[in-house]
């Protein structure tokens, strides 16, 4: 799978857990708390991502990410070493 298909899959979730986000424009620098996800919100959308990506890794080991981008290049490079 491609980073753009997993940063594909984190918008498709954040717009499942929070609908006012249909139809946004998201770009890789967007961060999840400036678009009002709470950390509800946040931690299922991580955990819906991990899910469809079939991964299965500490939280902790996502913390470095402050955007999506970078939440996408995270679980690129996971995926890749599984």
């Amino acid at each position: 799978m491609k980073k753009e298909e997993i940063f594909q899959l984190i918008i498709c979730h954040s717009c499942e857990v929070i609908p006012e986000l249909e139809g946004y424009e998201f770009k890789p620098s967007d961060r999840l708390v400036d678009l009002g996800a709470n950390s509800v919100d946040r931690a299922e959308i991580i955990t819906m991502t991990l899910e469809s990506l079939s991964l299965q890794i500490p939280r902790v080991e996502l913390f470095g990410a402050n955007n999506i981008g970078e939440l996408a290049d995270v679980l690129y490079k996971k995926l890749q070493s599984v």
